[in-house]
């Protein structure tokens, strides 16, 4: 038996599952396409994240507003999570400064360590860093946002032994 584990973009894998050339696949979001079962396998949240002496990293709570000004690091993939931060900005009316975009969260991730900006970043990604305190977590009232993990399989194929026997591990 043999197992590959591929990275990709989110966007092309549920065509890749549908053409056959994958069994299963990973992404943030439900790709709605009958051809594909999509089963949460995860639920995390977006997180808020700046550099221990940040002026808001002493906040519990904070308000949108609060961001403007902020320069923001961001990822340079587009996902359903990036347009929703932008989508409420633009709603609340409040400017978001991005002129940074990185094709990595690690290098995100570090870039917020070195001060160079703040960002909003699965909290799975920077669990660690929170408890290591190299990051700060700030909650933000109106930017309470629920990242679910979906795994997808086609709908009508029958899965290899391997494809299926992950799965029942998964329950």
């Amino acid at each position: 038996m043999k197992v590959e584990v591929r990275r990709s973009l989110s966007s092309r894998i549920p065509a890749e599952i549908v053409d056959g050339n994958l069994e299963l696949g990973v992404i943030s979001f439900d790709p709605h396409d009958e051809r594909l079962l999509a089963k949460v396998i995860f639920t995390d949240k977006l997180a808020f994240v700046v550099w221990p002496g940040h002026a808001l990293a002493q906040r519990e709570q904070i308000v949108l507003a609060d961001l403007a000004g902020e320069t923001f690091i961001a990822h340079n993939v587009v996902s359903p999570y990036r347009e929703a931060v932008v989508r409420e900005f633009q709603r609340q009316g409040v400017p978001l400064n991005m002129p940074v975009e990185m094709p990595t969260v690690e290098t995100i991730r570090r870039l917020v360590q070195a001060q160079l900006g703040v960002a909003f970043l699965p909290t799975m990604c920077v669990e660690q860093d929170l408890e290591a305190g190299s990051l700060v977590a700030v909650n933000v009232k109106e930017m309470q946002m629920e990242r679910k993990i979906y795994l997808l399989r086609p709908s009508k194929r029958v899965l290899s032994y391997a494809a299926a026997a992950f799965m029942d591990l998964l329950g």
